[in-house]
């Protein structure tokens, strides 16, 4: 029987050996030991295991919807009404077309999609939301929120973009403590100040502006002041600011989708309008947002 010392010398030669081999499997296969002594990616009969499933399903079967008054197709169909039919993320109006009607089929929108978006809500509202949706179990939830935390009768009641970041944390804590696997796909804020720059232009519009639309940022929408541009200026900052948040925020969850700043830098005209307020999205401009959603949810590679 050989001594202690050739079994110990045998058994390096041997470790030697197999490391050696599976080197120069790995050069060529991927090879990788794992601590159990198989080889990952390798089943134990030497079988190759079914590759991890991405943490992004490009089809999701069912949609819910949170955010704002454009989430709920306000001033879309008529005017001072909400019209979630013609909502881009959950509607199911033909013209629109969208996310869920393209995702699922006009069938499966009205069965496997749900809005919680409410008219005039702000960031503060987002968890109670989140919370609703949640119950859905959905495949997907859209997000949609900040204008109106810019848009407040002046600049100083703008929502402070800590107290923006702290609810958006709360709200996806909200969602991930009922519904941990449900993706989200979170759209940028709109860029207020090309729609002062584009509504500007129509004397209906700017007459309803002066109902009290957005103050902080369409307020005396000709005036060309010092304080005026400073103002706009400001409004645009901060939504700026609030966009940076949603992408951070979303950047740390592996089930969260931003859309990369695509609905800030949308170059939308007075076709996208309502024809009722000049601020809402039209029926067009509903579409518009739909394509968008439907391209980033769809794609191969998050948005850059």
């Amino acid at each position: 029987m050989p001594d202690r010392s050739v079994r110990h010398r045998s058994r390096t030669a041997l470790s030697a050996l197999a490391a050696a081999t599976c080197l120069g499997t790995a050069l060529l296969t991927g090879c990788d030991a794992g601590t159990d002594g198989t080889t990952k990616g390798a089943t134990a009969d030497g079988g190759r295991r079914p590759a991890a499933a991405p943490l992004w399903d490009r089809s999701p079967e069912s949609v819910a919807a949170v955010g704002d008054s454009i989430t709920r197709g306000f001033d879309a169909c008529s005017v001072l009404a909400d019209c979630p039919e013609a909502s881009w993320s959950t509607g199911t109006n033909s013209t629109v077309r969208s996310l869920a009607v393209r995702l699922l089929g006009p069938s499966g929108a009205a069965a496997r999609s749900w809005n919680h978006a409410e008219t005039g809500a702000r960031i503060a509202q987002l968890p109670e939301q989140m919370a609703l949706a949640a119950r859905e179990d959905p495949e997907l939830v859209t997000v949609m929120i900040g204008a109106n935390d810019a848009c407040r009768d002046s600049v100083r009641l703008m929502t402070p973009v800590a107290d923006f970041r702290a609810s958006f944390e709360a709200s996806m804590r909200q969602l991930r403590s009922a519904a941990p696997k449900a993706q989200v796909y979170v759209s940028s804020v709109p860029d207020l100040k090309r729609l002062w720059s584009t509504g500007r232009g129509n004397q209906l519009g700017k007459q309803i502006w002066k109902l009290g639309i957005c103050k902080s940022m369409l307020g005396d929408a000709d005036d060309m002041g010092a304080s005026a541009v400073a103002r706009r200026s400001a409004v645009q900052d901060r939504v700026v600011a609030y966009n940076e948040v949603l992408r951070e925020v979303c950047a740390k969850d592996q089930r969260c989708r931003y859309d990369g700043g695509a609905v800030f830098e949308y170059r939308f005209t007075g076709k996208q309008l309502s024809p009722w307020d000049w601020f809402h999205p039209g029926l067009n401009g509903q579409a518009r947002l739909a394509e968008i959603a439907y391209r980033n949810v769809t794609a191969a590679r998050p948005p850059a």
